[in-house]
């Protein structure tokens, strides 16, 4: 055991602790995986990440990701907040641009030149529930089966399955507390806010992995929801999205295209560094 770099983040949030805290560890290479998980499970954040040094060429640095029962594949805000976590302990990318990070799938791409960083939104497989799913997750929440405009099972490393209900305070509405994971993993919700709102919609992902009742923020949720309505023809234009709002959190998504490439759906969210110090591990 030794002395590490240590920052805790708070991202997709402007306000400190109104957001999804994320642990990072730096300088983890000689760590085996059973410690990663051991302090991840110990942390008890939805995410843990671990920074290493890349293996790609093109990569400003590797991550691995840990719940505190498993590793995952991709994670959004455990993206944006590892990147701030590298910036912010003198990490100098090859492109001032942007940013590289690799994953366990593959290279993820951060624009640094908005308003806020923001990364490549992942492929996303696009299908249809399967047969009984929607009437299953309409009965398992109470919701009126007329409440919901559309569904999808969607997958950028994370599965989900989505609800699209007829607005935001349909979503505020659900009670948490009726799903639990593994059940209804991936179990997730969108409305839309009335026009002149600060946000345009309010997702919730409920049941998460993580244990809890539901996640602060969810960052590759929300890349899979932007991807699914890319690919429908639906976003036409900027979005802010809400996330967190029935836990007191004040989370902060924003979808863009990216101007320079049409096929580039952009997830961005400010994050703020809570904790700077060492951990012994």
């Amino acid at each position: 055991m030794r002395l590490r770099r240590f920052i805790q983040a708070d991202v997709f949030t402007s306000e400190a602790t109104a957001g999804n805290g994320l642990a990072v560890v730096l300088d983890a290479d000689d760590l085996p995986d059973e410690q990663l998980q051991a302090f991840a499970t110990w942390t008890n954040l939805a995410e843990t990440t671990f920074l290493l040094s890349p293996t790609s060429e093109d990569a400003d640095y590797r991550v691995r990701i840990f719940t505190p029962a498993r590793e995952m594949l991709f994670a959004g805000h455990p993206t944006l907040g590892s990147c701030a976590a590298w910036v912010h302990a003198g990490g100098v990318p090859r492109r001032a641009a942007t940013i590289v990070q690799e994953c366990a799938i593959g290279l993820v791409e951060i624009d640094m030149t908005g308003e806020c960083p923001a990364f490549v939104a992942p492929r996303t497989g696009i299908a249809n529930l399967a047969p009984g799913v929607e009437a299953k997750l309409c009965a398992a929440l109470q919701i009126n089966p007329e409440r919901v405009v559309r569904s999808a099972a969607l997958d950028n490393g994370p599965t989900w399955q989505v609800l699209e209900l007829a607005s935001a305070d349909d979503v505020l509405g659900l009670d948490a507390g009726l799903v639990r994971w593994p059940d209804y993993a991936g179990l997730s919700v969108i409305g839309p806010y009335p026009n002149g709102s600060p946000c345009d919609y309010e997702v919730r992902n409920l049941a998460p992995s993580s244990g809890m009742s539901e996640d602060p923020i969810t960052g590759s949720l929300n890349a899979a929801i932007a991807r699914w309505m890319w690919s429908d023809g639906r976003l036409d234009r900027d979005l802010v999205i809400g996330q967190g709002t029935c836990i007191g959190r004040k989370g902060r998504v924003f979808v863009r295209r990216d101007a320079s490439d049409v096929d580039r759906v952009l997830i961005g969210g400010h994050s703020i560094i809570v904790i700077d110090g060492t951990v012994r591990i």
